[in-house]
């Protein structure tokens, strides 16, 4: 990959961010943000994505490209898990495949937030449709993870863990949650909005959105620096499984993005999207739906191994090698 982007990448105020907080637990700095205010920025990012990429779908509308594109990561976000279980079993027991499937089957939206500020930084161009794509691949994780363990986990004949739950509740769980309702709703108003709503908006939406996203990587390299202890005593194939899983769905997606012609800034995005774990909408379904799980085990390996990896190394890596099989 190109040294060069490697090192802007690094040397970007959103990484830097991020890596001040894995710094600042380092040095046993009592740096930290309240619980409300780590909510508060995350709600402000999936909002303002939301709201553009809206903005964006509105202009150019609904087209055979498009439903391409949604299609295409519906399938990754089914076949992803699928192919992470049949991994996992052979290091962990069901409950803990199946939760870990499901979390890097599904998507991180601070990866793809970040992947979006690395392309707008840089001139690329990419279509709104992209973050309809990232919230129609949070759901099919979760929901083929849980089948996945109601179909080899059983007791006395009858499932556990989630006999209490109907799949309905499960799926409401998978597809109903806070993050896929903001995005998608905001996705939605910002399709709608007039030009002058849009003008009004640009402020808060544009000129805020750098420095809140590097606010929240800060909390974020806090986070995942506290759980690095935690990620070393999964043993060194679960934490080799955390970095070549994310490779391997990265060269997946960037064949079918290749494929099926997506655009360069299309391709990047849903490089990254394959290749990203969710840490934030998959743990809160499977504490419910797979409560034997253990959730230090599933969020430890997409906090503090897969998404410091695809926030310093991943998102540059992808663009470079989706930019060259499109020949600029």
């Amino acid at each position: 990959m190109s040294f060069d982007l490697l090192t802007v990448n690094l040397m970007s105020p959103p990484v830097l961010f991020f890596l001040l907080g894995m710094g600042a637990v380092a040095v046993r700095s009592d740096l930290s943000f309240p619980d409300a205010m780590t909510k508060a920025l995350s709600l402000y990012l999936l909002f303002a994505i939301g709201f553009k990429g809206g903005v964006e779908l509105g202009k150019g509308g609904m087209d055979g490209y498009v439903i391409l594109c949604l299609m295409a990561a519906l399938f990754m976000a089914a076949a992803v898990p699928l192919a992470a279980y049949a991994v996992l079993r052979r290091l962990l027991d069901v409950p803990n495949a199946a939760a870990m499937a499901a979390t890097y089957g599904s998507v991180s939206a601070v990866t793809f937030i970040t992947a979006i500020e690395f392309l707008t930084q840089r001139g690329v161009p990419f279509g709104g449709h992209m973050i309809a794509a990232m919230a129609l691949m949070e759901s099919p994780a979760i929901i083929v993870g849980v089948l996945l363990f109601r179909m080899q986990h059983r007791e006395g004949g009858r499932d556990i863990g989630t006999a209490h739950l109907g799949m309905g509740a499960i799926i409401r769980e998978g597809c109903f949650n806070g993050s896929v309702v903001l995005l998608l709703g905001s996705m939605g108003i910002g399709a709608l909005a007039s030009e002058k709503a849009v003008m009004d908006l640009g402020p808060f939406i544009k000129d805020l959105f750098t420095g809140i996203l590097c606010l929240f990587l800060l909390d974020m390299g806090i986070t995942a620096a506290k759980r690095l202890n935690s990620a070393y005593q999964a043993g060194p194939a679960l934490l080799a499984f955390g970095i070549a899983m994310p490779l391997v769905n990265a060269g997946v997606g960037t064949l079918i993005a290749y494929l099926i012609g997506m655009t360069p800034g299309d391709a990047i995005l849903f490089t990254v999207l394959c290749a990203s774990a969710s840490y934030i909408a998959v743990p809160a379904a499977m504490r419910l739906a797979i409560p034997q799980a253990s959730p230090g085990l599933y969020i430890t390996m997409a906090l503090a191994v897969t998404f410091p990896f695809n926030i310093a190394v991943g998102i540059p890596l992808f663009a470079v090698v989706n930019k060259w099989l499109h020949g600029v």
